[in-house]
């Protein structure tokens, strides 16, 4: 019989006092998350529509996102949490000053697909609370990746998916009515070290630089090119949807900055989206940078920070690395069939 996410979190934390406290915050994430997913599955005209306002990035505010803000920050109250950040609010919200942690989320994923019915999801980041940031609050958000005590993301598809890490390797789990609660799908995910698929807004191609447009160019190329074998693309333009896809089946999602407006940095959020996926993809035996940095090794200027985001099969996003790193290599070839072996297969 598969395990349950309790007893899984029972395992993780053992007795712990922080990691319990880690353990309960993911226990309330997951009733808040069941709680979305029966408002998302009653459905009702209004959800994908805009309220009128931006949250803290700018990004129009949906009916959905909204009340998605509202169920974690519920869950986000009765959990030993001292401060909450979330991408709809501009600033973190003190809760209780004495807890041992903070949680930064992005309540509602992909909210742009919400009116066409595609997969939308929840991404969570669990940090530990010091002494130095209960006198500078403003601290506690800065922290690096790396830090990260939990972190997952819940799946609102056809199933309702939770993948989380704690640290010690990436594990999913489904929500079963019958059961009435999660249970666990996969013990240790694993991401395939070879990528054959790969995700990316090829629409955006005229604004990136040139090391990711030769990137695509030599992968479009496919078996006629210097990868001498064919890929195939995928894009949700759901975060939670490609990242899961990754971990199941392998391959690499770039989110480049570019050339646009605003776009130096890409659009992802670094302490809320980009360091739990890549936290969750590290763990499963992937990599995740900026194009050149590990992202778990970034320190964070505030709470919605950008970053660009390469992440999935680890000698994929290494490969992504040197070409950024020695754009020369890549001088005199055709733009898109020139051959070169620095970058084969």
């Amino acid at each position: 019989m598969a395990s349950s996410l309790d007893a899984h979190l029972e395992s993780q934390c053992g007795n712990d006092p922080l990691k319990r406290q880690v353990g309960t915050t993911i226990r309330n994430l997951a009733t808040a998350a069941v709680k979305l997913r029966n408002k998302i599955t009653a459905g009702g005209e209004g959800l994908g529509q805009a309220k009128g306002g931006t949250n803290a990035g700018g990004d129009v505010q949906k009916e959905l996102d909204v009340v998605a803000d509202k169920i974690f920050m519920e869950a986000a109250e009765a959990s030993p949490l001292a401060f909450f950040g979330s991408e709809e609010q501009d600033d973190a919200v003190l809760l209780k000053p004495d807890a041992g942690l903070a949680m930064a989320i992005d309540p509602l994923d992909g909210s742009s697909n919400i009116e066409t019915d595609v997969t939308i999801g929840t991404i969570f980041s669990i940090l530990p609370v010091e002494e130095e940031h209960r006198a500078d609050p403003s601290k506690v958000f800065r922290q690096k990746g790396s830090r990260q005590l939990g972190a997952g993301f819940f799946v609102y598809g056809p199933q309702l998916l939770l993948v989380m890490s704690m640290g010690n390797g990436t594990h999913v789990f489904i929500f079963s009515p019958g059961f009435g609660g999660f249970v666990e799908l996969n013990a240790s995910i694993a991401i395939a070290d070879k990528a054959n698929e790969f995700a990316i807004n090829a629409s955006n191609y005229r604004h990136w630089d040139q090391p990711i447009r030769s990137y695509i160019d030599d992968l479009l190329a496919g078996s006629e090119g210097p990868r001498e074998r064919d890929f195939n693309m995928r894009w949700v333009g759901s975060l939670v949807a490609d990242c899961y896809r990754i971990l199941l089946r392998g391959g690499i999602f770039l989110y480049p900055g570019d050339g646009r407006k605003n776009y130096a940095k890409g659009r992802l959020r670094l302490v809320y989206e980009a360091n739990p996926v890549a936290f969750c993809v590290e763990n499963a035996g992937g990599r995740a940078t900026d194009g050149t940095t590990p992202i778990l090794d970034i320190e964070p200027e505030g709470l919605h920070d950008r970053t660009p985001l390469v992440f999935g099969s680890g000698r994929e996003v290494e490969r992504v690395a040197r070409y950024i790193a020695d754009p020369s290599a890549l001088a005199e070839r055709s733009p898109l069939f020139g051959k070169r072996s620095l970058f084969r297969a």
